[in-house]
């Protein structure tokens, strides 16, 4: 199997979450589906909606370009949604990312 277009640039995060799991209360954790949640796509979603930053401002936090942010927030929107209503889990994941600021 090829690999299509460029490699994956590689996010910039500034925050990385103490809590990995969340999930609906009063279900086991085993008997729930679980959505993952890249950890790029949760820093996505605190740039936009916690911080509110401009789509442009956030990609350069990132260090990507606009349309790669856009795509990480169209993800995690549709990931924590999806979660939402159809109860499941959200498990934070981690990728290859750069800590530095």
């Amino acid at each position: 199997m090829t690999c299509r277009g460029r490699p994956r640039s590689p996010r910039r995060i500034e925050c990385s979450p103490d809590v990995l799991y969340f999930k609906p209360r009063g279900v086991p954790l085993k008997e729930l589906e679980t959505v993952s949640l890249a950890i790029e796509e949760l820093e996505a979603l605190r740039l936009a909606d916690l911080v509110g930053l401009q789509q442009e401002e956030a990609a350069i936090s990132m260090g990507i370009s606009r349309r790669a942010f856009w795509q990480d927030l169209q993800n995690a929107r549709k990931k924590v949604a999806l979660a939402l209503i159809e109860g499941k889990a959200i498990e934070i994941v981690g990728k290859s990312y750069d800590e530095s600021k």
